[in-house]
């Protein structure tokens, strides 16, 4: 029989006001050792390869995708000294043929990983950060003319090269998995091979943190004005099995609730709790009008996945050739870039890794009573199958929000809440005992 925990307004007075949690002294540290020369030395070396097209030489030593991908290798293999064993480094590849779309010869398309595991072998749970290595020029096809990828997506490879740094000494009990992920540019080709790879070997994956292009900020000064902005693209209504779930989505009015926008609330959070000056927008699509990033395969697989990028896109330096035409430079040049932007958006991801590698896992069977008609709220759950916490938080917002705006802490297993369930959308997450949470379940209706 459970403990059901019955909210009086008094307490629940003194709950919220006590909401705001205090930041994890050592994701702190991590934070604050996101390196700006490291980042541009990283983005310079991407670019001294000439090209990273997904088509272009494998075997040259100073040109091209192949050159590319074997030096992120090796500065994962550097890092790797630093987790005792516990990180990875490995190519994933696969060989492809034409397919009539965007690969018109044999190509050796190959994810350069690193895979930083955890220290509890009963915790299984994978938590993925991405770029993509590719570049391209105005012709999709054209694998041999100057293609530098500064900021698509040297930015987003520097940030996982970055983070892979930082990181590689930490001792989280999930595992975290950085990849440099081949052929974006042609079709989502290495993104897609991951995916499937996880899907077809059941993984726990927790969430996946794609950055393609995040490292330009200041070209538009005319709307460029207040705190810097980061996009997280998320989807509402996943493609994967919703014909199973539309009833319930529709009946409890929870469009705006799937998974990958509880990751992208979640970025938006904690992000803006360990980032000082940045302001994380949600953005209600899974992506850009007429585009896809490489977020897409695993959210096709069912899989909780967000993009983040640029809040302002300067198509100028962006699928262009490198030229000058009436006294304008196009072309994704690295003196479009700006180094203070990057670091601060790496700075987000590793604040987001972070707290969800430290996090226990979510909290189990979670439901809502709607048997009687009250103006309370009663919730339940089990305890979450990994990870060591200290209680739980009730996260409540009106139906009108888009992220949570209150928050109660208890450490049963049920609560009644004196919140309508007509008037407010509810979640739960785990807290572990330093403080980190995990990603918000939304309850399950019990009858």
């Amino acid at each position: 029989m459970k403990k059901i925990l019955i909210l009086p307004i008094v307490l629940l007075s003194i709950a919220l006001s006590a909401q705001k949690t205090k930041n994890d002294p050592e994701i702190s540290k991590y934070v604050s050792q996101v390196n700006r020369d490291s980042l541009k030395a990283h983005v310079e070396k991407l670019v001294s390869f000439g090209t990273r097209h997904t088509m272009s030489s494998t075997t040259d030593a100073k040109r091209g995708i192949g050159a590319a991908r074997n030096w992120v290798l090796s500065k994962f293999r550097n890092y790797a000294r630093n987790a005792n064993g516990r990180m990875e480094v490995y190519l994933q590849n696969q060989d492809l043929k034409p397919d009539g779309k965007r690969i018109n010869k044999d190509t050796n398309l190959g994810n350069a990983i690193a895979f930083l595991k955890g220290t509890d072998p009963n915790d299984k749970r994978v938590i993925i950060i991405s770029g993509h290595l590719d570049s391209r020029v105005s012709d999709v096809m054209d694998a041999e003319s100057s293609a530098p990828g500064a900021n698509d997506d040297g930015s987003g490879v520097a940030a996982v090269i970055e983070s892979a740094r930082v990181l590689s000494k930490s001792k989280f009990p999930v595992s975290i998995l950085f990849v440099a992920v081949s052929g974006e540019e042609q079709g989502l080709l290495g993104a897609r091979m991951l995916a499937d790879k996880a899907k077809a070997e059941n993984w726990d994956l927790e969430a996946v943190l794609n950055n393609d292009m995040i490292g330009n900020n200041s070209f538009d000064a005319g709307k460029n004005v207040g705190k810097p902005k980061l996009r997280v693209f998320s989807e509402g209504l996943s493609a994967f099995e919703t014909e199973k779930t539309a009833a319930a989505i529709r009946n409890l009015g929870l469009e705006n609730d799937g998974a990958a926008r509880q990751l992208a609330r979640y970025v938006k959070e904690t992000g803006e709790k360990y980032v000082k000056n940045i302001d994380v927008k949600l953005i209600y699509r899974n992506d850009r009008f007429l585009r896809d990033g490489d977020h897409t395969p695993f959210v096709n697989h069912g899989f909780t996945a967000v993009r983040l990028t640029d809040y302002y896109e300067n198509y100028d330096h962006q699928h262009q050739n490198i030229r000058t035409e009436n006294n304008k430079k196009y072309g994704d040049l690295i003196e479009f870039m700006d180094f203070d932007y990057l670091k601060m958006n790496t700075a987000v991801n590793i604040a987001v890794l972070s707290n969800l590698a430290k996090s226990a896992s979510k909290p189990e069977n979670v439901k809502m009573d709607v048997k009687e008609l009250s103006n309370s709220t009663k919730l339940t759950w089990d305890k979450p199958l990994s990870g060591k916490i200290k209680g739980y938080h009730i996260l409540i917002r009106e139906t009108d929000q888009s992220v949570w705006t209150e928050r109660i802490f208890t450490s049963e297993t049920s609560i009644t809440i004196p919140y309508s369930k007509d008037n407010f959308l509810f979640a739960l997450q785990s807290v572990s005992a330093d403080g980190n949470e995990s990603l918000p379940v939304i309850p399950k209706i019990a009858r």
